[in-house]
């Protein structure tokens, strides 16, 4: 063997001890502070049960609205995983990029800009089809002009993102043979500071924000802030309105940017519904809930670059792509593939260990309030007002589900109540 291939040898294999190591800490974090049970073991088991809290018509609606908005959606799965098949496993898109012309780094860019144009030209009309279907079921507002604006947008940020990360591997593959080491050391920095930056840099592109106007409601929850150990400066509303007549409420960012934000279609519902909603809130920022999955992503992105670069270590892979080094602007076809299959196949776990989190945000907003029956009673408006799908199938579950089903949240509820002495909802 020679010296460069005793090199590679022993890149390789430093790479897959530290994939190996990586790997286990982030399997360990997660296994070992996810809250599998949001209940205490002593709460009786609830079944979930549709029918029990909604009447055959709104069962039928939800299920219509769920037929109609998952074609698009399953679509544009199929054509993401197409896309990155054909990066990956043919040398098209390298053969793209290298037309172009220029820098290095120019073409690295240009190549991230063309690819993601054709993706998304792509995916344009599809989304146009959920879209009409947001409208039929009067859950969209929005123009065409102010849609196209957002998406436009929303597609700006995406490819900002993967153009600084394909760039930042390539530029480290010619500078350093061992390049996982400084892309996992940036991966976990990237994550970190995106999160932290993105309520006050990314939010706002969509968003006009806005403190809570002085009043009961306001001095309410600052007060079930202040009682929950939660500092909270202000409630922002958000002018959601102005593209849709879903409610909903989140919190973004840590430390500095933390910031709580309720929709301003939520206001309309009652006082004691929306305290529900802001105390579930409440758990996520008592719990760190936004730094936890900000600093498990970070390590997920370390693991992602050490993959990244075994899977491209594959001399047999880089000839099915047609490129010859990842250190050649050739590559950035094949890097966004990879990226794009990775974000797809990482969703299910991210969905799994989300849908435990908010399970316990709604344990805590029990706690909180202990007001189960308010609890169900914003769940069904949740529900009726954003057309949740009542009864999932295990293939959308799967794939799509970052929070338990409506009738899910309700029988937790209900097992919490049991569990209290009080009367169920």
């Amino acid at each position: 063997m020679t010296s460069s291939g005793t090199r590679a040898s022993g890149g390789r294999r430093a790479a897959g001890w530290a994939l190996a190591v990586l790997g286990a800490a982030t399997l360990a974090v997660t296994a070992l502070t996810t809250p599998w049970r949001a209940l205490p073991d002593g709460a009786p088991p609830v079944a979930a049960d549709p029918a029990r809290d909604f009447t055959a018509g709104q069962i039928a609606r939800s299920a219509a609205f769920d037929a109609a908005v998952s074609p698009p959606a399953y679509v544009s799965l199929g054509l993401t995983l197409l896309a990155a098949g054909v990066l990956v496993a043919t040398p098209l898109g390298a053969r793209a990029v290298g037309r172009l012309r220029g820098p290095w780094w120019v073409r690295v860019l240009l190549g991230v800009l063309v690819i993601s144009a054709v993706v998304e030209l792509l995916r344009w009309p599809l989304g146009m089809w959920q879209e009409v279907h947001l409208r039929d079921y009067g859950l969209s507002v929005q123009t065409w002009p102010s849609w196209s604006a957002d998406r436009l947008k929303s597609i700006a940020v995406r490819t900002g993102l993967t153009a600084v990360m394909v760039l930042a591997v390539v530029a480290l593959a010619r500078r350093f043979a061992r390049w996982w080491i400084p892309a996992a050391l940036g991966a976990f920095t990237l994550t970190v500071a995106v999160s932290f930056v993105y309520p006050v840099v990314v939010e706002p592109l969509f968003d006009d924000f806005t403190p809570m106007q002085a009043g009961r409601l306001r001095d309410d929850l600052l007060a079930m802030a202040e009682r929950d150990g939660v500092p909270v400066g202000e409630v922002l509303v958000a002018d959601a309105s102005r593209r849709t007549t879903a409610v909903n409420a989140y919190v973004s960012g840590f430390g500095a940017t933390r910031r709580i934000v309720v929709y301003d279609t939520l206001l309309r519902a009652p006082a004691d519904e929306v305290e529900l909603v802001v105390a579930h809130e409440l758990g996520h920022a008592r719990n760190g809930d936004v730094l936890y999955g900000t600093l498990v992503g970070a390590l997920g992105a370390a693991c992602g670059a050490c993959l990244l670069y075994l899977v491209t270590s594959s001399r047999a892979l880089r000839r099915r792509a047609g490129v010859p080094s990842v250190a050649d602007p050739a590559a950035t076809a094949l890097l966004m593939g990879l990226l794009s299959l990775a974000t797809v196949l990482s969703g299910p776990a991210q969905n799994l260990v989300s849908r435990q989190i908010e399970a316990r945000a709604d344990a805590h907003a029990l706690d909180l309030t202990r007001d189960p029956v308010t609890f169900a009673a914003m769940q069904r408006r949740l529900a009726l007002s954003n057309i949740s799908d009542l009864s999932p199938d295990a293939v959308e579950h799967l794939l799509y589900a970052s929070h338990p089903a409506i009738p899910e949240r309700i029988a937790m509820a209900r097992s919490w109540a049991a569990l209290n002495g009080l009367p169920e909802p």
